[in-house]
């Protein structure tokens, strides 16, 4: 089984850390996140990770290696010379993920305990193109699904009252859900992918330009099968990109990393 791992984000909301560090390397009661994540993905039976980087990338590489990869068949996905955000990312990628088992890909900065198998054993039994960890929490931006059979929908901002994609009706049976940094998705995906990126208008032959999968799930909800994924079992999540934060997740996983 494979997974990626988005280490490549510059981190500007945990400054000064970030000033001379990248956020994968934020440390969680005294262990770097990106290894925490490694831990957690290898739990659940992956043996074989991508790990982008940009920021700092010399450190995270040398981090790996230190800790001799962790054990598992690693790859880096190099993208010093452009950040290419979470969908050109995963495009960028392409060649280590494509095949026929469904891949994880995980936020570095993302800590939980959710159980990753069990999301990947739904994955798989659905079809989906994409299942995304969601849950009811409270943010300016909401993923919508459809209550009966969790397909995506649309997104909402509550605060400015932007709905997508182009042409999209709310209706009060969807439900809001926020998105957890961690998704399955299918290799099948890659044509669509692909396609949505050459629409972007910084693509040129050859180049992979900095989009958001985010974004081309959204644009692509109406084609494509994604679901919503919430864990039948409770879960502790954190997001560690800001300094309070942080600390709740030290707080919160003191005596269980």
């Amino acid at each position: 089984m494979k997974a990626m791992i988005f280490a490549a984000g510059l981190g500007t909301r945990l400054k000064p850390f970030t000033d001379f560090h990248p956020k994968a390397l934020a440390e969680v009661c005294g262990r770097p996140m990106l290894g925490v994540v490694i831990e957690r993905l290898k739990m659940a039976g992956i043996s074989e990770i991508i790990v982008n980087v940009h920021h700092f990338a010399d450190q995270i590489v040398d981090y790996l290696h230190r800790n001799n990869d962790f054990g598992v068949r690693l790859h880096i996905s190099d993208e010093t010379s452009e950040l290419l955000d979470t969908g050109g990312g995963i495009l960028a990628a392409r060649r280590w993920l494509d095949g026929d088992e469904p891949f994880v890909v995980h936020n570095a900065d993302i800590l939980t305990d959710v159980d990753i198998a069990g999301m990947l054993s739904v994955a798989r039994s659905t079809g989906a193109a994409s299942t995304l960890l969601v849950a009811s929490r409270v943010t300016k931006r909401y993923l919508l699904f459809d209550p009966v059979d969790n397909r995506l929908k649309g997104w909402v901002n509550i605060e400015t009252g932007q709905y997508r994609p182009s042409g999209f009706r709310m209706s009060d049976k969807f439900r809001k859900l926020a998105f957890g940094g961690v998704h399955v998705i299918s290799p099948s995906v890659f044509p669509s992918l692909a396609a949505y990126a050459a629409t972007k208008s910084d693509s040129h032959a050859g180049a992979i330009p900095k989009f958001s999968i985010t974004d081309f799930y959204i644009d692509n909800c109406s084609e494509l099968p994604i679901l919503g994924y919430q864990s039948p079992e409770p879960y502790r999540w954190h997001d560690i990109g800001k300094p309070e934060s942080l600390e709740a997740a030290q707080n919160d996983f003191a005596r269980c990393l």
